[in-house]
């Protein structure tokens, strides 16, 4: 196998006022062509650095101390200015996690795909039209020539990617650079990028560097793994070997943080890394991970230096660790332990929502006669349980953060009912409600970046709620604000620091204390742990199960990861388009049968499985929300759809207890099964058959 990319024995380091910095130390791979090596590793362990120096991109103040980087053969630094110019958009390429930051907002797609062949070589517009068309179809984009003429902001996310991905590939590259390319999509967008990616590196024989702190799209894409941390490479392998025999204590601890979607693990207790990488971990001459190891031994792992071993006889597998036979030696890796707690249909209910609808009337630019209607929400009944967590899973636009406005107040509905204390609050915006049920209902964003004042400490963030809602002294406050810190496992310090000084997961534990400062009975939580990495997200769904433990306010969790929903949730709706089409207790909504969307959601959930059976790819878009809808929602991209009834005709709801499923198929309890058993079939028939 040809070698594409070679990193030797690479170092890194960042050049500031403060001194010098490492950023990457003795890091060494090889990707051969047609061959896929994943990333791996927290934010901060210096995955993009890597990409960068791969692309010889490396930012001002940054440089090469030690090594070679090869592409092809060639050494980067030895290159021209021209010379690396002509390498990189024709033999390196790069997808980026943002598809806008790839793609000019104000020209056409077909004229910024062309530019690539038009820069490279190629002269006859004609060509480079025609090859761009052509790339637009190998991507799988409906209508390439149409589609040639459209901006950016007329196409879907996932449309986007494609775009950036079709751009990427127009010189065919021998080495592809992805840095988290599906962080922002949908499970069913993913999953057909990821698919995507597959076939085309199969059919261009690319080498791919696939960067991602998803373990679950790992799986699906490479063959060989990466496991990075403090800038030093801890293990490489095999997927197989690897997901199956981690060795590094924290390979072993990213997978032991991992929610799990099989087996009924409902809010049993995460494996959370404990700490977090500081700056003099690059610096250590020993394992830069032994101050969080519960294995490291001070002369083994912290005075003298770790180098890689062989763990097979091949060298294939390679682990950076002193103390592998005591590692090896000890707990296999797990998912979490199976909780005791059980779905509570007498749980007292907290919130009620009712036949709720949200519109959003369209006029012409100057305020003109009617066009139409955006159906955001419809016809949506489901309730919030003391103690328990509802959960509400969908793909963009089908309503759900729309929803979780609605009830917090920051939007206002168009018909239906919000009961909560038998007051309802459907119509009335969060400035307008009473002080007591603004305090009842609290909400948890998934940036909290964007809702800490950078120009105020901790302790004024939550004494603001404390004095506002609750109307408390400045020393009741003081000690009130003590206690928050102290639930979600703070230390008292904090109070004095500000936003910047706080790592991301301790500032969303600073936001969920602040949600929980007016003592609420329901706090809504829109995607709150999907900005961070695996190991902080573990400590704070902990954090979130042992709340919802200690008191009885209702949890209102929005997400697209279904392993997150299956871990944490109590009662689950799956929302399409606006309406929910399928409801009722987890373990029954994760167990069949199953509405055909809440299975094609199932079926494409990326899983740190190896052995896992494909995901399956839920083809056609969802249609628009200005549309009238006569029958299912979901008919347009229902393998099972019943022609003449599922397109024209409301689905009937179909009750199983509190399991509920709109849907014209019905069941047949002998032939359902799950998804990685019933190979694509959703347990269901045509009530014509």
């Amino acid at each position: 196998m040809a070698e594409v990319l070679a990193f030797e024995h690479v170092s890194i380091a960042y050049d500031s006022r403060a001194g010098r910095q490492n950023i990457l130390n003795d890091v060494s791979f090889v990707i051969g062509e047609g061959e896929a090596l994943g990333l791996v590793g927290e934010s901060g362990c210096g995955k993009s650095t890597v990409a960068l120096a791969a692309m010889h991109y490396l930012p001002r103040g940054m440089s090469l101390t030690e090594g070679r980087i090869r592409v092809e053969g060639r050494d980067l630094a030895r290159l021209s200015a021209d010379e690396l110019s002509r390498i990189r958009g024709n033999r390196i390429a790069m997808v980026y996690q943002d598809p806008m930051s790839s793609l000019n907002p104000v020209m056409p797609i077909g004229r910024q795909l062309m530019e690539v062949p038009l820069l490279h070589g190629e002269t006859d517009e004609r060509a480079a039209f025609r090859r761009a068309v052509a790339m637009l179809e190998e991507v799988r984009l409906p209508a390439a020539e149409a589609m040639m003429e459209r901006y950016p902001h007329q196409l879907s996310g996932g449309q986007q990617q494609r775009v950036v991905i079709a751009m990427a590939l127009m010189a065919e590259p021998a080495l592809l650079i992805m840095d988290e390319p599906t962080t922002g999509l949908d499970v069913t967008i993913e999953a057909a990028i990821l698919a995507l990616v597959r076939d085309l590196r199969a059919k261009f024989g690319t080498a791919i560097l696939f960067i991602s702190h998803n373990l679950g799209t790992v799986a699906r894409v490479c063959e060989r793994i990466g496991v990075l941390y403090a800038g030093r490479l801890v293990e490489t392998g095999s997927i197989a070997t690897v997901f199956r025999s981690p060795v590094h204590p924290y390979t072993r601890g990213l997978l032991g943080a991992l929610p799990r979607l099989s087996g009924g693990h409902r809010r049993g207790r995460l494996r959370p890394i404990d700490g977090t990488i500081q700056a003099a971990d690059r610096a250590r001459l020993g394992c830069a991970f032994a101050p969080r190891c519960s294995f490291a031994a001070r002369r083994d792992c912290e005075e003298r230096p770790v180098v890689m071993v062989a763990i097979d006889a091949a060298a294939q597998h390679l682990v950076r660790c002193a103390r592998i036979d005591a590692v090896v030696a000890g707990s296999a890796v797990d998912g979490p332990p199976a909780s005791a707690t059980a779905t509570n249909d007498q749980a007292p209910i907290v919130l009620s929502v009712r036949n709720l609808s949200k519109e959003y009337r369209l006029t012409s630019l100057f305020g003109g006669d009617r066009k139409g209607a955006v159906r955001a929400v419809t016809g949506v009944d489901l309730d919030a349980r003391a103690g328990e967590t509802l959960a509400i899973v969908g793909e963009s636009g089908c309503g759900k953060s729309t929803l979780a406005r609605i009830i917090s107040g920051l939007l206002t509905a168009t018909s239906g009912e919000v009961t909560l204390d038998g007051v309802d609050l459907a119509g009335i915006s969060v400035d307008d409600r009473p002080p007591d049920t603004r305090r009842r209902i609290q909400m948890v964003f998934q940036n909290p970046d964007s809702t800490l004042n950078p120009s105020h400490s901790i302790a004024y963030a939550l004494t603001r709620p404390l004095r506002l809602l609750r109307d408390l002294a400045s020393g009741e406050a003081k000690a009130e604000v003590l206690r928050l810190l102290a639930q979600v496992r703070l230390p008292s310090e904090m109070a004095d620091r500000m936003p910047h000084q706080l790592s991301g997961g301790q500032r969303q534990r600073v936001a969920i204390a602040r949600a929980l400062a007016g003592n609420p009975g329901v706090v809504v939580a829109d995607e709150p742990v999907s900005a961070l990495d695996v190991s902080v997200q573990a400590a704070i769904l902990n954090l979130l199960g042992e709340l919802l433990e200690q008191s009885q306010l209702g949890l209102v969790l929005i997400s697209h990861d279904l392993a997150l929903v299956r871990h944490m949730a109590d009662w689950v709706a799956v929302m399409y388009l606006g309406r929910v089409v399928e409801y009722g207790p987890a373990d029954q909504v994760f167990s069949p049968p199953y509405h055909p969307y809440t299975q094609a959601l199932l079926l494409a959930a990326p899983t740190p499985d190896p052995d896992a059976p494909p995901v399956v790819v839920l083809e056609g878009s969802m249609p628009s929300p200005t549309d009238t809808i006569l029958g299912c929602p979901f008919a347009s991209r229902c393998p099972e759809r019943i022609a003449g009834l599922c397109d024209t005709t409301p689905p009937p709801i179909r009750r199983f207890g509190e399991h509920r499923i709109s849907c014209h198929l019905e069941i047949d309890a002998e032939r359902a099964q799950p998804p990685a058993e019933a190979g694509g079939r959703t347990g269901m028939r045509s009530s014509s058959a």
